[in-house]
């Protein structure tokens, strides 16, 4: 049974912190609250936690025994983004034909102490939101809604969430959430004429460098698309999994996900 959370207390936050997926769920519960039309809650079943948040689903805890349930909610609501343990997204993509699974890495982000070459004075720690929207743009000609990536942006930023920084004022990755010491990185980017010199290379270097100061452990997401860059860079893969995406019209996987460093 899939029920409607509308008071916090019955909000699993502890169950919800324990995980990437979890945090990154109780992320937007910390921005948001459960009282916005398009960041609700639900509990699956007896133990599971599901939000629904624009155009994704996120999915903890809950059993596969919940996929026939889980099958009919979700082909009512067609989220492009379906996250969820392993089982669970197993049986749903055999329930939900309009979705492909797409194979996701999770890296652990390697400090450098010997980042020699990075010029931590060109790092930007509150750039120009409209800037960092045209290094995206750039990046990920899919992220087309300005006005939408914004208002959840600088919401998330204002409350503390989420934090943006730039390199060079061609390069940028945000902080998505910073949770137990837990951090999740997304939405990496560079301008195309800044592309080859090494800066995202360099500025995730940094970024990791300057966490594991603080004691944070920070992750980033990748498609396969994507996924040779890190390792190559040495990122630590950690995890791997799978995610659903609504495909109704069957293109092809490499046209879908572009964003998928952490962007919900």
């Amino acid at each position: 049974m899939i029920r409607k959370i509308t008071k916090d207390c019955d909000l699993n936050t502890y169950l919800l912190r324990k995980t990437w997926r979890g945090r990154k769920m109780y992320s937007y519960y910390k921005a948001y609250g459960i009282d916005y039309p398009f960041c609700q809650f639900y509990t699956v079943g007896e133990d599971g936690v599901m939000l629904l948040f624009n155009s994704t689903a996120l999915i903890v805890s809950a059993d596969d025994s919940e996929t026939e349930n889980l099958a009919a909610f979700l082909n009512m609501h067609k989220p492009f983004r379906i996250e969820c343990n392993e089982p669970v997204r197993e049986k749903l993509s055999y329930r939900l034909p309009e979705y492909q699974s797409l194979h996701r890495t999770t890296f652990e982000l390697q400090p450098d102490a010997e980042n020699s070459s990075f010029e931590e004075e060109a790092v930007e720690f509150n750039p120009s939101l409209e800037a960092v929207y045209q290094i995206l743009h750039a990046g990920f000609p899919n992220l087309e809604d300005y006005s939408l990536w914004l208002t959840d942006t600088s919401h998330r930023c204002r409350h503390g969430v989420s934090h943006v920084l730039t390199y060079k004022n061609s390069t940028t990755a945000t902080i998505l959430f910073d949770i137990d010491n837990h951090v999740l990185v997304g939405q990496v980017a560079t301008l195309p004429e800044a592309r080859g010199l090494g800066h995202a290379r360099m500025f995730l270097r940094w970024l990791a460098e300057f966490l594991a100061q603080f004691d944070k452990k920070a992750v980033l997401y990748a498609l396969d698309i994507r996924e040779s860059f890190y390792r190559e860079i040495g990122f630590k893969v950690i995890d791997t999994e799978y995610v659903l995406e609504y495909t109704p019209d069957a293109q092809d996987s490499i046209t879908k996900g572009l964003l998928d460093n952490g962007n919900t």
